[in-house]
């Protein structure tokens, strides 16, 4: 089924990933790492975007931000790949393209979401076998959560806030949340609602946000076109 197009709402949590042309990796060495984590830094604050959540794979990245704006989430990725792509093509002698299309997002339901998106995206490195323990991948905020290790790209979120009084209670609730793996049909359901575009969220908070956007947000029902009821004011 296609993908819908792009839908950005200010101030709501979003999942995006990015990968590399034809799945080839994109980060050689952790100097690479740390020049796209320095230039992400400096595009979330330029464009006001809340980096709440992120792990850079060697292939692709995934991050948990809130824009607050309509264009802020499309101007940050575009200036973060401005620098990085000729960069990277300079240093390994390679010309075109590094990305494999545009980026993909997901609208996340923070109250039913939130969380289990987060760790979906700082366990990638223990699902693909990298490494045993998420606290032993450098390259995510995985290790800011658990309090191993500040990072100042990372802002909390209001439901990391909500898990205690203090920094230790909110980080000790983290670990402790982070101990189930995620079930087969978690992840499915979060890759599915990634690639393809789609909320990812209650049928309330859906159904809300359809009729708040005035568009289709969901796959339509096979013969069944998607119809906007008129409004009654």
């Amino acid at each position: 089924m296609a993908r819908l197009p792009r839908l950005i709402v200010p101030n709501q949590p979003h999942h995006v990933i990015q990968t590399g042309l034809n799945n080839q990796d994109v980060f050689l060495d952790a100097e690479d790492y740390q020049t796209f984590l320095g230039w992400l830094r400096t595009a979330a604050k330029t464009y006001k975007v809340a980096i709440h959540a992120y792990c850079l794979m060697p292939n692709h990245l995934h991050l948990l931000l809130t824009p607050s704006d309509d264009n802020g989430l499309g101007q940050m990725m575009q200036w973060v790949g401005r620098y990085y792509v000729p960069y990277f093509n300079q240093k390994y002698v390679r010309s075109g393209t590094l990305w494999n299309g545009r980026y993909k997002t997901s609208l996340i339901d923070a109250d039913t979401y939130f969380m289990l998106c987060s760790r979906y995206i700082e366990f990638n490195p223990v699902r693909n076998g990298l490494v045993a323990r998420a606290e032993d991948y450098q390259w995510s905020s995985y290790c800011h959560h658990a309090g191993i290790r500040p990072d100042g790209l990372v802002t909390d979120h209001a439901k990391v806030w909500e898990l205690g009084n203090t920094p230790f209670q909110r980080e000790a609730a983290y670990s402790a949340l982070s101990e189930p793996a995620l079930s087969a049909d978690e992840i499915t359901l979060i890759s599915n609602a990634l690639l393809k575009g789609w909320p990812l969220g209650s049928q309330q908070f859906q159904t809300a946000l359809q009729k708040k956007m005035k568009r289709q947000v969901l796959p339509a029902k096979r013969g069944r076109p998607f119809k906007i009821k008129p409004s009654a004011e």
